[in-house]
């Protein structure tokens, strides 16, 4: 019993929000950050939290340029000598942000494709958002999969059945319609975030959930809420109604869980 357990995926949300993200995932022989949206300092107080250190990471997976992704990508490959993923063109537009890498350390991530890292297989694939080539992944170990499906405007049906009945999830509830339609922002942002390469709504991110969740989801992490335009409480009770009403089993077959840009959340076995 003791190795089946061992065997599995660990997987902690570091921090996930408008101010930045990281989650951290591990096996028997690998240690993965995906995205590195902080300072490195803030990176290892995060790590520290879940009781992990950065000397025993190996790789960063990139999904995205903007700099609540990548602000620490940089320090903390430098500093620990770690591998760095990336598509193509989030390569060109990130490269620059980075500052100096050895070229060993630099690996390319199609989008749409599969690797094998480690022990775990990486799958990635696109997402709807105002960046040069934006993709999210999927992380399969034993037949236990956690899906990775932030920013994004809109779930495809593609997007959908990709994704569909996995055994958990860090999903999008960026903000409340609401709260951005009489916030501060400007208007021409309130589009952005609203459009077609945004960010998903709570309400947007709940119906997408409610067609996407199975039987075999045991949990759900809503993810990258707005710090201007959203709060915790809004966000899950929010979602949480809508999952109800369509009869998606949660509370019974599959719990939610709140994300912070502060605080780790507990470290989890898939």
């Amino acid at each position: 019993m003791l190795e089946v357990e061992q065997s599995r995926l660990k997987i902690s949300i570091l921090a996930s929000g408008s101010t930045g993200n990281i989650t951290y995932i591990e096996s028997d022989q690998i240690k993965i950050l995906v995205d590195c949206g902080f300072s490195g300092k803030k990176a290892i107080e995060l790590l520290k939290q879940i009781d992990r250190r950065p000397e025993d990471l190996n790789a960063i997976l990139v999904t995205h340029e903007h700099s609540d992704h990548i602000k620490g990508v940089g320090i903390l490959a430098r500093k620990y000598n770690l591998d760095i993923y990336a598509n193509q063109n989030t390569w060109k537009a990130m490269e620059p942000k980075l500052g100096k890498l050895n070229l060993e350390q630099k690996h390319h991530f199609d989008m749409n494709k599969t690797m094998t890292i480690g022990d775990i297989d990486v799958s990635s694939f696109g997402v709807s958002h105002d960046a040069v080539d934006p993709q999210f992944y999927t992380f399969q170990k034993n037949n236990k999969r956690f899906v990775m499906l932030t920013d994004t405007g809109y779930v495809s049906d593609n997007m959908r059945d990709y994704v569909k009945n996995a055994d958990a999830y860090l999903f999008e509830s960026n903000h409340d319609l609401s709260m951005l339609r009489m916030g501060r922002y400007p208007w021409s942002l309130k589009q952005r975030i609203i459009g077609d390469k945004g960010h998903l709504s709570n309400e947007d991110g709940a119906l997408a959930l409610a067609e996407i969740v199975g039987d075999r989801t045991k949990r759900v992490y809503l993810g990258h809420l707005s710090k201007e335009n959203n709060l915790k409480e809004i966000a899950h009770s929010t979602v949480e109604d809508i999952l109800k009403q369509k009869g998606t089993g949660i509370g019974h077959d599959y719990t939610l869980f709140d994300t912070d840009p502060e605080t780790a959340a507990p470290l989890f076995r898939l």
